[in-house]
């Protein structure tokens, strides 16, 4: 896969950070919006990895140097990072990075003939970095930063030579400045005739093992060295202009050494430079700042108030029934509707209209107040005040289908608490004298109460 070089994308490049003005597409209707909210910072923001990705070219340092410029002699490459934040401030970062590509060399020389080699060799790179933006020194608001940084990497290469054209004559380089098929020392060579590199890089150099250097490793270390500059195109994106250099430590890239038996190498360990553009996308992390209305701006919201876990429209803050089922309707409050008001919302209520007044079952059914007696009687538990007023104050009873017996005549000592003179002591005129008992408003006496108590309910 052919990529371009870098200076090809220099136009981009340029294009990308020429300042232009956008403020005449801002419509003059958004000012007002404008002055209701308000951008605030958020406090602890939580930041996730930051992936990048871009293009860049390779160049060669090592035995074997190219005869072209260093533009020309460059090779296209790919780079993947992943990079992350090593603490609270965010003034150091980790980058996980994968660069692939390729590196060459194609030296001619015409007073040495042996001289001229050639070779090209994929490369696989994984890297882990530590770097550093000089956020001590600048502006947090700044759009160009500075950076540097260094680590540690291993990478993979198979070089491989273009020996042979396409008619399978080997190369051979005469002092003239000619490729032929006969070498220049050869008898015959007066037969010789011109050929051309086609630049397929066919033989394996290790296989080959032209300078004895066996079967060496093709899998080797190195120490990269990182700088540039960041430019913040947004607050989630940046692009990135920088180069390394990677030291390493192997001399065999080329596959020439300092301990071949025909080409010798200048013992030193090859090098090569990796000249790049990445944009950096931070998709996952928290955003440094959000809008809020101004009214609510200085105001630290509780979410929980407006949570609804029930789903029922109504926030669980106001919810007075808050396990409301689904799909179920409900009024201002959460609870569910009961059109009738006996006290069975409508989705359980089997007699959706029952009178009013009316006793009903758990079903919304109406009973009669013998059936309702018949119910609390056969209950374990004492009844309570809300029940015996129910059934001393339901309209039920005075209903004609279920008229009862002429109450019992009241006492002298109690009349003076049937306050309406109905000849009846109701359950508020006996909650009025146990008040009164309590309070030591009247002269009645706990045995009294007592005995009041069972007129109460013998009535």
């Amino acid at each position: 896969m052919k990529l371009l070089p870098y200076y090809y994308i220099l136009p981009f490049i340029i294009f990308i950070l020429t300042p232009y003005d956008i403020s005449g597409q801002i419509d003059e209707e958004d000012e007002f919006e404008r002055m209701l909210l308000e951008e605030v910072e958020v406090e602890n923001p939580v930041y996730k990895p930051v992936l990048a990705f871009g293009v860049g070219a390779f160049n060669f340092m090592g035995d074997v140097n190219d005869f072209y410029s260093s533009a020309l002699g460059t090779q296209p490459g790919l780079k993947f990072n992943v990079s992350t934040s090593i603490d609270n401030r965010r003034y150091y970062k980790l980058n996980f990075f994968l660069l692939y590509g390729s590196l060459s060399g194609n030296e001619r020389s015409y007073l040495q003939p042996e001289r001229n080699l050639n070779f090209k060799s994929e490369l696989i790179n994984f890297g882990i970095n530590f770097e550093y933006a000089f956020d001590h020194f600048l502006s947090s608001d700044r759009r160009l930063t500075p950076f540097i940084s260094a680590g540690a990497e291993s990478f993979q290469f198979n070089s491989k030579a273009d020996l042979y054209d396409s008619d399978g004559n080997r190369y051979n380089y005469w002092s003239d400045g000619t490729i032929r098929n006969i070498a220049e020392s050869s008898p015959n060579s007066h037969e010789s005739v011109v050929i051309q590199r086609n630049y397929i890089y066919e033989t394996d150099l290790r296989s080959a093992n032209l300078y004895g250097m066996g079967n060496y490793p093709q899998l080797s270390f190195a120490i990269p060295v990182d700088y540039g500059l960041d430019f913040k195109i947004s607050e989630r994106v940046n692009m990135r202009v920088g180069s390394s250099m990677h030291f390493t430590f192997t001399e065999l890239i080329d596959n020439v050494s300092s301990k071949g038996s025909e080409i010798k190498g200048r013992g030193r360990n090859n090098r090569f430079s990796y000249s790049y553009v990445t944009f950096h996308l931070d998709l996952f992390s928290d955003a440094k700042t959000i809008i809020v209305e101004r009214l609510y701006a200085d105001i630290d919201f509780d979410y929980t108030l407006i949570e609804d876990e029930d789903g029922d429209g109504v926030f669980d803050f106001w919810d007075e029934c808050p396990n409301t089922p689904p799909g179920v309707e409900v009024d201002e409050y959460g609870c569910p509707i009961d059109s009738d008001g006996d006290g069975v919302p409508d989705y359980l209520d089997l007699e959706p209209n029952t009178r009013p007044g009316a006793f009903v079952d758990e079903y919304g059914r109406e009973i009669t107040p013998d059936q309702l007696a018949e119910l609390l009687g056969k209950s374990e538990e004492a009844l309570s005040r809300n029940e015996i007023e129910l059934l001393s104050t339901s309209s039920s009873y005075s209903h004609p289908e279920f008229a009862y017996q002429r109450y019992s005549e009241i006492p002298e000592k109690f009349r003076f608490l049937d306050r309406d003179r109905d000849g009846f002591i109701s359950f508020e005129e006996l909650i009025r004298a146990i008040d009164m008992f309590f309070d030591e408003e009247s002269a009645l006496t706990v045995e009294d109460i007592y005995e009041l108590n069972n007129f109460f309910f013998s009535q």
